[in-house]
């Protein structure tokens, strides 16, 4: 809906419930008569719909129920994506393609292996939506606009993901300059539930608001070539000495995909959690 609105793009929905596609595919098009008229919004069941796709957006996937993790989920998954990824690799080989399924660094890692594309074409949607999440709880905190929070999240997208707090700031001023160190930890803690949280209050489903701007934005960025510096989920070789691993890290995003992963400073309690949180995606990995 967020694409229709913006008149970003032709949109395509796949799911194996044709009948449910097609309705919201259709709700979705009768917006166009108030917004931006779009090329078409259309819904099916038919994978083979995505032929020539420059993006393909992955979804797909088991819902988290209550008090189940990320990791609980990849086995579930994994032959889901593995499927969808040989489909994408049939019908849309040029296509760049973002992973939100979870766990998303695992099921990123899967679909960049399964489709054989480059590593700059698979990317998984992870820190922009962290980072979201993070500005809002510090904005809440002191009673301050979003808009004057910065920050980065990078490792999993998950119970391991690492707050830069190096690079945290409030108006310009170090978090930890005016925040206590017990507050900001207990900040970091909720940050890392949040989606959890969201889950358990649902109780059924998961958060899709936030997370469907964090793809729009992936995707605007994409298709008008901004070269825009997001976090997500990208292939590393080398890259923060990690290797063989999809892990969330500043990258440039543009047309073609990732044009460069962004190296930052971090400071040596910032990398040993960065190491932490990629032996907890490689635990996931190993289990597929």
């Amino acid at each position: 809906m967020r694409i229709a609105d913006a008149g970003l793009a032709e949109v395509v929905l796949v799911d194996i419930n044709k009948p449910l596609a097609q309705g919201k595919a259709l709700d979705i098009f009768d917006s166009a008569g108030m917004c931006r008229l779009i090329p078409r919004v259309y819904g099916t069941d038919d994978i083979s719909e995505i032929s020539g796709s420059s993006v393909v957006v992955v979804t797909a996937g088991l819902a988290r129920r209550p008090g189940m993790t990320r990791e609980e989920l990849a086995s579930k998954n994994a032959c889901l994506i593995k499927e969808i990824s040989s489909e994408m690799r049939l019908h849309a080989p040029e296509s760049i393609v973002i992973v939100v399924t979870n766990p998303l660094d695992t099921m990123t890692y899967l679909a960049y292996k399964t489709t054989a594309f480059p590593k700059a074409r698979v990317v998984g949607m992870a820190g922009l939506l962290d980072e979201s999440r993070f500005k809002s709880l510090i904005a809440a905190e002191l009673n301050m606009d979003t808009a004057d929070v910065e920050t980065i999240i990078m490792g999993s997208h998950g119970d391991t993901m690492v707050p830069i707090l190096s690079s945290t700031r409030v108006k310009g001023r170090p978090l930890a300059a005016i925040l206590s160190e017990e507050k900001i930890d207990s900040l970091v803690a909720r940050v890392r539930v949040r989606g959890a949280e969201i889950v358990g209050l649902l109780g059924s489903g998961s958060a899709y608001y936030s997370p469907s701007l964090a793809v729009f934005r992936m995707i605007d960025a994409i298709i008008h070539d901004k070269n825009e510096i997001v976090t997500a989920s990208a292939f590393l070789e080398g890259e923060y000495g990690l290797n063989d691993i999809c892990i969330g890290v500043p990258l440039k995003l543009g047309r073609g995909g990732i044009k460069e992963i962004i190296r930052i400073r971090i400071d040596n309690a910032e990398a040993a959690s960065l190491m932490k949180s990629a032996e907890a995606i490689r635990v996931s990995n190993a289990k597929l």
